[in-house]
């Protein structure tokens, strides 16, 4: 019996309400719809199954991998020799107290921003179309138009990879740009509570009226992607750098750099991560080599 069927069996004992599944191909749990199979992936709906997931993994000297919307995820197409653990089809939990909202893991941003407007509260419009999951944007700070979750998150709970259960808050976020406390992949986010200031909820709907505009007209919606492929490099953006030495539609196999917006590798149809990382090579290659800015991923690759 190999570790992972041991890890299944030691879960149904202890844990028989917990959804597993086996060889899960990681394509359907990444915007790219990129990625070969998981060995084992867990979904957990509370944080006592995640808590049950992490304990029985530590017994056996099992790494977890955790995983959300996968919004910002580049998986191998070779798959994962591993075990997965994905937030985003369970801890949903969603409230308001006051000025504060509490989101769990896999709440999506649409329906945090949403909630956030509902309760005449700003401060998260600009994820209202980021089409990713609290952990998720949490584990990268995620942001856009000038917003970013560090801005307004105050506590996270969060299980360490033995299954103990912690409340980080203040500077154990260690939130900076496309980072935090969590982007080492060592914890596993529960829930995090973010603080917010009163707003007008007509001013508000606007704003996030205005993003979704801005990302419908710029960005190639239509075609599945993981967002911005790269960081912002200091003085520069990288879109601009990329359509400056005119790589825009330029393919390789059925990536992509996006006719619409350079800053986007898209899935054209067919995409592998081969060629995924091929056409990253070659944009990364040609802009240091023509402006002298080296480009640095802000998408998340796994099994690579």
């Amino acid at each position: 019996m190999d570790i992972y069927a041991k890890l299944t069996e030691d879960l149904q004992k202890v844990c028989p309400a917990l959804e597993l599944r086996e060889n899960e191909p990681m394509a359907r749990h990444t915007t790219f719809r990129i990625g070969g199979p998981a060995r084992l992936m867990a979904l957990p709906k509370s944080g006592a199954e995640a808590q049950a997931a992490l304990q029985a993994a530590a017994g056996l000297g099992v790494e977890p991998i955790f995983v959300g919307n996968g919004s910002n995820l580049l998986v191998a197409d070779a798959g994962l020799t591993g075990f997965v653990v994905k937030a985003v089809d369970g801890l949903g939990e969603l409230r308001c107290e006051g000025n504060s909202l509490y989101a769990g893991a896999g709440v999506l941003l649409s329906a945090l921003s949403g909630l956030a407007r509902d309760h005449s509260l700003t401060g998260l419009e600009f994820a209202h179309g980021i089409p990713g999951s609290v952990g998720g944007a949490v584990t990268m700070n995620a942001g856009a138009y000038n917003g970013e979750m560090g801005a307004v998150v105050r506590e996270v709970d969060c299980l360490e990879a033995d299954g103990t259960r912690r409340t980080l808050s203040g500077d154990e976020l260690a939130f900076s740009y496309r980072h935090s406390a969590f982007s080492d992949g060592r914890r596993f986010i529960l829930g995090a509570r973010m603080e917010l200031t009163p707003g007008d909820p007509v001013s508000i709907q606007m704003l996030m009226d205005d993003f979704g505009n801005r990302r419908r007209h710029k960005q190639p919606l239509n075609l599945p992607s993981a967002g911005s492929t790269f960081k912002r490099p200091e003085g520069y953006f990288a879109a601009a750098l990329i359509d400056e030495c005119k790589l825009k539609g330029t393919t390789i196999g059925g990536a992509q750099v996006s006719k619409k917006h350079a800053g986007f590798l898209v899935n054209a149809g067919g995409a592998t991560c081969s060629d995924v990382l091929a056409l990253v090579d070659l944009v990364r290659e040609t802009v240091l080599r023509e402006t002298g800015v080296a480009l640095e991923l802000e998408v998340k690759t796994l099994g690579i």
